[in-house]
């Protein structure tokens, strides 16, 4: 990919200096380095935002169910799922009733 654009920013000294050492001790150049927490960044942001809308959805659909009256008790939960347990105990021989 061609670099055409140039990008420059203020920064404490000491910050630089450091990271230019540290650049140059794993034997890389500051720009390369520079690129790849660009491109670590952006990756990150495009992981949270489809994340939050992933959320978002989630809780829209409950949303819904709740306002359509699709909704169960704890305690309905709960029996239902003790329900499961035992079947699922007795398919599998009894082991750790």
């Amino acid at each position: 990919m061609p670099k055409e654009a140039v990008f420059t920013m203020k920064l404490e000294p000491e910050l630089r200096d450091a990271f230019m050492a540290e650049a140059e001790a794993s034997h890389r150049p500051a720009s390369q380095v520079v690129r790849e927490l660009m491109r670590e960044f952006i990756e990150r942001q495009r992981q949270a935002r489809e994340y939050d809308a992933f959320l978002r959805a989630k809780v829209d659909t409950a949303r819904a169910q709740i306002a359509s009256g699709q909704v169960a008790s704890d305690a309905d939960v709960e029996v239902r799922f003790t329900a499961r347990r035992a079947a699922l105990r007795a398919q599998a021989g009894g082991a750790d009733a």
